[in-house]
């Protein structure tokens, strides 16, 4: 009778720990996704690299966020998203995810991490389950202004007469000349390339579509934006809006932040 007793309280005992433990661990959860989201990771694209962002990061910062800038390498989309990713783990709480261009194929992978609320795609690549960039963009409209020269050395090069034309038309004449001459290639590689699961398919996300984009086709743009069900807004600008129009980019970037989780 003692030891049915001794059992039986044994089993009320366990089950309240049971029972305090996944209390405790779901209050956490909750806790870290309704907690106001303060972290904003930037992600550069392919021929251009992260100094592209600091006219977004200097208004973020004035609004109280704590911004990161990654310094992905281009050699290849699992080094970049590794690099990304290294990024996101410094972070102390919920975080919107940011990409241009090719950074958006970044960001797409890496922002399956638990830390990211959202995702923001800056005149991006958004691809599905199993597509390739390349496949992506011959699937649009032609481009005959944009410079993506052919691969060399296994690299991908944006051709400097085309640079200021076609890539940020809408910036001056002597910082175009500067980000041609100071550009990262791409490695040839993340055109052919797959994401398993795009992070978009189950977290929110925002795009700026660059209306007047010589690169990326304004309409690829609304038809990648579309199929993520992402919140679209329209800048008249080049495929480097961020840079020519930072403020307004900060603010769809400041209104992921605040929209995260309705």
């Amino acid at each position: 009778m003692k030891k049915q007793i001794l059992l039986r309280n044994a089993s009320v005992v366990i089950a309240n720990i049971t029972l305090f433990a996944i209390l405790y661990f779901t209050s956490a959860n909750t806790a870290f996704a309704q907690a106001p989201v303060k972290n904003i990771v930037l992600v550069h694209g392919a021929f251009t690299d992260g100094s592209g962002w600091e006219g977004v990061y200097k208004i973020l910062k004035k609004k109280g966020f704590n911004v990161s800038v990654v310094g992905n390498p281009n050699t290849g989309l699992d080094d970049d998203v590794a690099a990304t990713k290294l990024v996101l783990a410094r972070q102390d709480g919920p975080t919107i995810l940011v990409g241009h261009s090719y950074g958006g194929a970044i960001i797409s992978d890496a922002g399956n991490a638990s830390k990211v609320v959202g995702l923001v795609y800056i005149a991006a690549f958004v691809p599905g389950a199993g597509e390739t960039l390349l496949a992506l963009g011959q699937s649009g409209p032609p481009t005959p202004n944009s410079g993506i020269l052919t691969p060399q050395d296994g690299y991908i090069w944006y051709d400097k007469a085309k640079y200021h034309s076609g890539f940020c038309a809408d910036l001056g004449k002597k910082q175009a000349e500067f980000m041609a001459d100071s550009q990262i290639p791409v490695a040839a590689s993340v055109f052919g390339v797959t994401i398993n699961q795009p992070a978009w398919k189950t977290k929110p996300s925002w795009y700026v579509v660059a209306a007047e984009d010589q690169t990326i086709p304004p309409d690829g743009q609304r038809f990648m934006a579309k199929r993520a069900s992402s919140t679209v807004t329209e800048i008249k600008g080049s495929h480097v809006v961020f840079i020519s129009q930072p403020k307004a980019v900060a603010d769809v970037i400041e209104a992921a932040a605040k929209n995260a989780y309705r």
